[in-house]
């Protein structure tokens, strides 16, 4: 491979720019489709309705992120054959994932009865909302192929660093998704199921185009697919040792959400209401972070593959700017105008005064956890996903006796308080391990690597 001179600080900024500025605007479509869905059934006559919708969406949002390893272990392998200038790894790898995808699709497909029932079950509905909610997912559950056969997608496009796909992508799906809404509902006098039949149609709709993109990509590439990378299962090794691990990881951060969200509802409905308020705080930064995050997944990842490790370190700064600027507005916007925000989210004088009284922490929280937005993107470019599955469960065995002795400990009326308290501790915990590992990493692994490269490129030179 050809040396080339070292990137620019200025460069970098441009290209993590690029890559952020797309996934940014594809996020921000996500929410639209769910205030769609909600203003269409929630104008329907019975609010079981909207009670229907609310717990399938919830169930469904839980069970594909669980399953988000396909997007992002895709794009930390890809980011790295397209450094390595491996056309035909790059071509396998998206052949093996897209299997990976269309199998567990089928498998949930074929299991959809007892995990819909058993979701449900946790979810703990009423039984009239329950009943049309199993009905609403059993037609959702169709579409679980195409869903996770577009993150493989997704994933494939941001490792080869084209985020525009993504854009297009998910403004095609929630554009699709929101017409059929109107059609089906207002125009068709259907209800949840009219939803549910949205949203199935939307993902294929999605996976034609992301076909045919990737078709246009493929006459871009050298090399061929491999009959037996693609059906041999010891090719699978990497790709599932990484999804592996990215799964368990997931699972704790699932935990930790859904342990946050029933200790607050132990608390009574208003708590637990204030609670999910702020909680959208959360998800408001994460849209700017999250671009910023993947950026670097394909940055980081292509030079790893490249091997240029003087790359790597320029591509970290770089995202670490732009996150920290993020993180930092988030926290004075929230200062400022955090109760203005709060009175647009709900309209209840109770849940706004509660929610007002915990906002603090939500300005404290951008600049904690920040650190795990962007090393997230930065160890999954590096496939370094040991280090994040550790990372979650090391934060969770401070989460939890945190809160244990915060409920100890708190005076009455503070028990929520103590609830933020052991959140922020596992936000805390997560961000300081992650910089650990990447701290220690830089001084030993990555700087030997580039050691290496150093010396090799002075014999090339020689010769």
């Amino acid at each position: 491979m050809t040396a080339q001179p070292p990137e620019t600080l200025r460069s970098a900024r441009r290209r993590i720019w690029t890559l952020a500025w797309p996934i940014i605007l594809s996020n921000i479509t996500v929410p639209l489709l769910g205030l769609v869905d909600t203003a269409v059934v929630g104008h329907l006559p019975d609010a079981r309705y909207l009670a229907a919708v609310t717990l399938g969406a919830t169930l469904f949002g839980f069970l594909y992120w669980g399953f988000g390893f396909l997007r992002m272990g895709t794009t930390g392998l890809t980011s790295q054959a397209a450094g390595r200038e491996d056309d035909s790894e790059v071509r396998n790898l998206l052949g093996q994932s897209l299997l990976l995808a269309a199998g567990i699709g089928t498998l949930l497909i074929l299991f959809s009865k007892p995990l819909i029932a058993f979701g449900l079950w946790l979810l703990d509905g009423s039984a009239t909302a329950t009943q049309l909610a199993a009905e609403y997912a059993q037609i959702r559950i169709l579409s679980a192929p195409a869903v996770l056969a577009n993150y493989a997608i997704l994933g494939w496009f941001l490792g080869q660093q084209n985020s525009r796909v993504t854009l297009a992508l998910l403004v095609l799906t929630n554009g699709v998704n929101i017409v059929l809404d109107l059609l089906f509902v207002v125009g068709l006098g259907m209800t949840s199921n009219g939803v549910a039949w949205a949203t199935v149609i939307a993902d294929y709709t999605a996976l034609a185009f992301g076909a045919w993109r990737v078709a246009h990509q493929l006459r871009l590439l050298q090399g061929r697919f491999l009959r037996q990378r693609l059906l041999g299962l010891a090719a699978y090794g990497e790709l599932l040792q990484v999804n592996a691990n990215l799964f368990v990881r997931t699972l704790g951060l699932l935990f930790a959400m859904a342990f946050f969200t029933s200790r607050g509802a132990a608390q009574g409905d208003t708590v637990l209401a204030a609670n999910a308020v702020l909680l959208q705080f959360i998800m408001l930064t994460s849209y700017g972070l999250d671009g910023f995050a993947h950026a670097a997944e394909a940055i980081a990842g292509r030079a790893v593959g490249r091997r240029r490790w003087d790359e790597f370190g320029v591509a970290v700064r770089t995202a670490a700017e732009f996150s920290l600027l993020t993180a930092g507005a988030a926290a004075l916007a929230f200062a400022l105008g955090g109760n203005h925000l709060i009175a647009l989210l709900t309209g209840l004088p109770e849940v706004r005064a509660t929610a007002g009284h915990y906002l603090p922490w939500m300005v404290a929280m951008p600049l904690i956890a920040v650190w795990s937005y962007l090393l997230d993107g930065v160890f999954i470019g590096a496939t370094a996903i040991r280090e994040m599955r550790n990372s979650i469960f090391i934060a969770l065995a401070a989460y939890l006796p945190t809160w244990w002795l915060g409920q100890q400990l708190a005076p009455h009326g503070y028990e929520n308080h103590a609830l933020w308290l052991a959140f922020l501790s596992f936000a805390v915990v997560r961000s300081a391990v992650l910089v650990g590992y990447y701290l220690h990493h830089r001084r030993t692994r990555w700087r030997h690597r580039e050691r290496q490269r150093d010396v090799t490129m002075t014999f090339d030179r020689r010769a």
